[in-house]
């Protein structure tokens, strides 16, 4: 990947990466920026154009590198009508301007919808996922080989250095049951946790559900679109809400088969998984059944992953969950992320603050995405990274997200990088979030597909 790069990579195998001030690896992390610009400006059709438009064919400074970031949009750029007229052709030819590799060997016989395209990809080496959606519509993600490797690895180790948990716990699973999306990304790491951390001889609870495939998902975007801009016929409003009904039914069924389920393992170590907007209602079902934390092992572990997602909670709810399953601080493990990026930022124990990795080179922009702020002390910001990992795809996205990170050595002792756990997305405190180079690059997509 690059001298560079690859020595930013490695510092994964260190004991504790996060020693590694911005200040110390800076001069390291603008060169592997040069590096990755090198490989992939004629690879990445976007990046090229991107690097055109602001005449940069070096990077030299970090200044270099923002004319470059993509914002988080641009995997959202597909025109629908690729979706909704199955011109599974076109949205191949889209996803060539995002990825790293060729897209011209994906064998398209047989694709009839969005399943059996991913499918039709992932046997080319291309393995797409998709956002949930929240915001209206899904982004797509291509990664290689390589980057679910990655992911696989630097799950575990991140939950290792954030946490107590340790491989080879043997740990019982349990959680709240839910209906997450299968992505080639979410089955990497869910896999490599569970090998890392649950007894493989451990009962689990089967939902029941049936998975939440990309095809099912973008139906249900798209459904939703239709129906909030009107023109969903009255056969398709009807449909949607007897799905969205049977749905909710299914899932309220398999959620007391889950607190069941917890309740019955209650004097077992567990490895507890889940969303925030999933486990608080579990954890109320719990103490409506009559289960507290006393009735809990004392080393239970959670993994948690994600915001509210705009799940309205009360202020404790973090509280009330921790305190239903008896679960303390050194045993908790809780991240930031984004599907935009391979790698994870953890929680530290005594700081409260994420903690950003050598190989991710942090870009603190101005609201509207496009200019650098000092990345001195802590400051206020639109959270914008570079994913050094990253294979599949370009590794520098602007995000939607304000952030506070702080450029000090942090409580924990940690020298990198944090960031406040206070995260929001301008589209939630402001009602829109507009980034500046976001037009330009929806629309030179949108003209080579």
């Amino acid at each position: 990947m690059g001298k560079n790069v690859d020595r930013l990579v490695a510092m994964l195998e260190e004991d504790d990466c996060y020693q590694h001030s911005a200040e110390e690896l800076l001069e390291t992390q603008i060169a592997a920026l040069d590096e990755r610009l090198q490989d992939r400006v004629e690879r990445i059709r976007l990046v090229g154009f991107r690097a055109r438009d602001a005449e940069i064919s070096a990077i030299r400074r970090l200044e270099d590198a923002v004319p470059l970031l993509l914002p988080h949009t641009a995997y959202k750029s597909y025109p629908e009508s690729f979706l909704s007229g199955g011109k599974w052709d076109k949205l191949t030819k889209w996803l060539g301007t995002v990825s790293s590799y060729p897209t011209d060997n994906v064998d398209l016989t047989g694709v009839e919808n969005i399943d059996q395209w991913v499918e039709a990809c992932g046997r080319a080496g291309l393995y797409v996922s998709c956002s949930s959606g929240t915001t209206g519509k899904s982004a797509m993600l291509v990664a290689s080989r390589a980057d679910l490797d990655f992911v696989s690895r630097d799950g575990v180790d991140a939950v290792e250095w954030g946490s107590d948990i340790r491989t080879g716990d043997m740990r019982t699973p349990a959680g709240a049951a839910s209906a997450v999306a299968y992505t080639p990304r979410n089955a990497a790491t869910g896999q490599a946790m569970m090998q890392a951390f649950v007894d493989p001889s451990a009962p689990r609870f089967d939902s029941g559900l049936p998975p939440v495939t990309i095809g099912s998902l973008m139906k249900m975007v798209l459904l939703r679109k239709a129906i909030a801009d009107g023109n969903a016929k009255p056969d398709e409003v009807a449909a949607f809400e007897a799905e969205s009904a049977g749905r909710q039914a299914a899932l309220d069924a398999a959620q007391q088969g889950a607190v069941e389920d917890i309740i019955a393992k209650r004097g077992q170590r567990l490895y507890i998984t889940g969303m925030w907007g999933a486990l608080y209602p579990f954890a109320k079902a719990v103490r409506e059944r009559g289960f507290s934390g006393s009735d809990f092992h004392p080393e239970n572990g959670l993994y948690v992953g994600g915001g509210l997602k705009r799940a309205q909670l009360p202020d404790d709810y973090r509280e009330f969950i921790y305190e239903t399953f008896n679960l303390h601080p050194r045993f908790i493990y809780h991240m930031y992320g984004m599907q935009e990026l391979s790698s994870s930022m953890p929680r530290c124990q005594a700081g409260h603050r994420y903690h950003v990795p050598p190989w991710v080179v942090m870009l603190p922009l101005n609201k509207e995405g496009d200019a650098l702020l000092e990345r001195k002390g802590e400051i206020e910001c639109r959270a914008a990274f570079f994913d050094l990992s990253l294979d599949g795809r370009w590794g520098g996205v602007i995000s939607g997200d304000r952030i506070h990170v702080d450029f000090s050595p942090c409580a924990c002792g940690s020298k990198s990088p944090s960031i406040r756990d206070d995260i929001a997305r301008y589209a939630d405190l402001e009602g829109d979030d507009k980034i500046g180079c976001a037009g330009t690059v929806d629309a030179y997509v949108r003209g080579l597909s």
